[in-house]
């Protein structure tokens, strides 16, 4: 049982790798055996040390993901350094706050650029690769917002609604081909962009009281989720968002 889960000999593209969420999950997948390149907007040796340090393979590339040339890039880079790319983490994401009568373009446009059009972007340039070899696994970061509006969060929303859609559409195409497209949604976690939330003592104590686990999730919480999504173990799961979130969509 434990070689379902086993990821010796595979390569991980992991972006927004080296905070939060991404963070967490990039040390799961190290800790199962996987080599790993993480994609950051900025420069950060944590987690590339802590990678290093498992006597894991590890390359930190730093860039814009809403730039084509930059997601190119990281393709490239990773598959003349490693061989080859079995995994894909689209973790990347950023946030805006704002009333909708009030948000400005530019917040709806960045919000959605990076969240949704570079998941594609990544998306379809790493299965140009995986496609030939009848093998991939793709986890999209979806949100508890794939399936609910929130508060002052328009286009945050808007671009998880299509992570959840694009996670369908992509298995759909490419199920056939051996590449597995499924994504995680995460609940209430500790993140910056949470922070907000956390620090709103009315919105916390309204968040913590739905939550049957009666806490906030931690980045160690998405780990498990990776590793299954990213192993042999979810060969036959395509298509899914698995959510993640101490019981609250139960609720």
């Amino acid at each position: 049982m434990q070689n379902l889960f086993d990821l010796s000999g595979k390569v991980a593209v992991v972006t927004g790798a080296s905070t939060g969420l991404g963070a967490g999950m990039t040390l799961g997948l190290a800790g199962a055996g996987a080599d790993i390149v993480l994609v950051d907007h900025r420069k950060r040796d944590g987690v590339l040390d802590a990678v290093n340090e498992m006597g894991r393979r590890a390359l930190a590339l730093n860039g814009d993901l809403t730039d084509s040339g930059f997601i190119q890039l990281v393709v490239e880079r990773a598959t003349s350094e490693f061989g080859k790319v079995d995994i894909l983490v689209n973790n990347a994401g950023t946030i805006r706050r704002n009333p909708a009568v009030d948000f400005s373009e530019q917040d709806w446009d960045d919000v959605l650029n990076l969240n949704a059009k570079s998941v594609f972007l990544l998306s379809q340039a790493v299965a140009r690769q995986m496609i030939p070899r009848k093998y991939g696994k793709i986890i999209n970061i979806a949100s508890l917002l794939s399936f609910s509006g929130g508060i002052t969060v328009p286009s945050y929303a808007a671009s998880k609604g299509a992570v959840a859609q694009l996670t369908k559409a992509l298995a759909n195409e490419w199920a056939q081909h051996g590449v597995c497209v499924n994504a995680i949604a995460p609940g209430y976690m500790v993140t910056e962009n949470t922070r907000a939330l956390r620090e709103n003592p009315q919105r916390n104590e309204a968040i913590l009281s739905r939550i049957p686990s009666g806490r906030w999730g931690e980045s160690t919480d998405m780990q498990g989720a990776a590793v299954f999504l990213a192993s042999a173990a979810s060969d036959y799961v395509n298509g899914h968002i698995l959510t993640v979130d101490g019981g609250w969509m139960a609720r």
